[in-house]
């Protein structure tokens, strides 16, 4: 049995993925302890691990975090982003740190898994190699790590081969590390060393290439080739709790509302119109970015309203009502459904680029329209576009029509399909958690045998 600890800033959307690895771990006999927000506490206990919350300076609720991190509100592009990992991420750094040492202090651990914006784990890698346990990194979002061959991280540039490509991501790395970044590197050591008496690690958004193991939570298939590829990076597959998972997020399928529902199975009473012939557009913005569906849902809404298709929309949990007015004859909406019975049945989904969610249509072979640049959705989305599973729209406010035209071109080209189905494929093949797992079983093998 291996002691681990699992680290998550307190977002759902960080959380979740974890909660997942946290539950495969506890199934495999191991003693989990998992760090986070105290919002989480429930889901944390639900999983069997030992929830250890965070200190109040790291800690936040994040359904508001306008209201958590004042002035955030008013700033887009480059400079919001910038306040995010500033303010949300990298300043409680120190107290995660602090947090991570305190429990290790406690209970010694064999290996400490933390997610990619967890930093914490980053500050623990200033430290000599004796002195810490293994720290994976789990990757939550695509795969960071600054190569030759690709983009910077955030920009949502797909790869450009040849000597050019590798001269344009030589002269955006320097860009974005010293003149885009610059300012929030210089935050990210004053953290660092206010911590630990050392700068940070590597450059911020690279520091997973600092860890022991990077546990990639994709396949090979759906990520970028890099010929400077680390060893030390593992295409383990998605993960999840199994069971039920409802679309665009958590809760149970007695959830599922709308026009009622069928007696006894707690699907809407429409369900069974899935079958009837026309094509299924499932459409939704995740329980995340789902504040304004002017961006995507109601765009799609309009766009198809005349087409031969069924849209069924999911609000990510907020009310049905929250879309407001009369909808098309062809609309139907609920506030969760279950993803695997309805990605059976759909054959496009129309959604804002979540890192799971689209792997979860990926799996079931479902072909995409992508529209998402916030967080980590620029990436996620020009992956979908590079991979030939789908069409990105390149934008956080899709128009009508432009979501229209993509949905019709991915229901008239079967290469999306294929495409989606042979990745699709790999992530079947895939072993998720139970891959991680082994890995922590084999870090803590070798710690046992150089500690004899």
């Amino acid at each position: 049995m291996a002691s681990v600890i699992v680290c998550s800033s307190p977002l759902i959307g960080h959380v979740t993925p974890m909660l997942a690895v946290a539950a495969g771990l506890v199934g495999r006999g191991h003693d989990v302890r998992f760090l986070t927000g105290r919002r989480f506490e429930a889901q944390v206990a639900r999983t069997g691990a030992t929830f250890l919350p965070l200190p109040p300076e790291a800690d936040f609720d994040d359904s508001r975090l306008d209201e958590a991190f004042p002035g955030r509100a008013s700033l887009k592009g480059p400079k919001g982003i910038r306040f995010d990992i500033q303010e949300i991420f990298m300043r409680p750094g120190k107290a995660q740190y602090q947090a991570l040492l305190g429990a290790c202090t406690e209970r010694p651990a064999a290996a400490v898994l933390a997610e990619s914006l967890f930093m914490g784990a980053a500050l623990l890698l200033a430290g000599p190699r004796s002195g810490r346990p293994v720290v994976i990194n789990c990757g939550i979002v695509p795969l960071s790590l600054a190569s030759r061959d690709t983009a910077p991280y955030g920009l949502g540039i797909a790869p450009m081969p040849g000597t050019a490509g590798r001269m344009r991501n030589r002269a955006l790395q320097a860009l974005t590390e010293k003149v885009v970044f610059g300012p929030v590197q210089k935050y990210a050591n004053q953290v660092a060393y206010d911590a630990t008496g050392s700068a940070f690690p590597t450059f911020f958004m690279d520091w997973p290439r600092a860890a022991d193991h990077i546990a990639q939570f994709t396949v090979a298939d759906f990520e970028y080739p890099r010929s400077d590829l680390p060893e030390n990076v593992h295409f383990v597959g998605p993960v999840s709790q199994g069971g039920r998972v409802t679309a665009a997020g958590a809760g149970s399928p007695g959830e599922a509302s709308g026009t009622g529902q069928i007696p006894g199975t707690g699907l809407p009473a429409w369900w069974d119109e899935l079958d009837a012939g026309r094509p299924v557009v499932h459409v939704t913005q995740g329980t995340v970015a789902n504040r304004d569906f002017d961006d995507l849902v109601r765009p799609a809404i309009e766009g198809l309203a005349q087409d031969d298709v069924l849209v069924v929309v999911s609000t990510g949990g907020r009310p049905v009502d929250s879309l407001g007015g009369a909808l098309p004859d062809n609309v139907r909406i609920a506030s969760y459904l279950p993803y695997d019975e309805l990605l059976r049945k759909t054959a496009v989904l129309v959604t804002n680029g979540g890192y799971g969610g689209v792997q979860f249509a990926l799996r079931h072979g479902v072909p995409l329209v992508v529209a998402g640049q916030t967080e980590e959705k620029a990436e996620v989305c020009a992956r979908v576009a590079w991979s030939g599973t789908g069409i990105n729209l390149r934008t956080n406010r899709a128009a009508p029509e432009a979501v229209a035209k993509a949905v019709r071109t991915v229901l008239g080209n079967g290469s999306y399909r294929e495409a989606s189905g042979r990745i699709g494929r790999a992530i079947l093949a895939s072993r998720g958690v139970d891959e991680l797992a082994d890995l922590v079983e084999s870090v803590s093998n070798e710690s046992s045998l150089k500690q004899e």
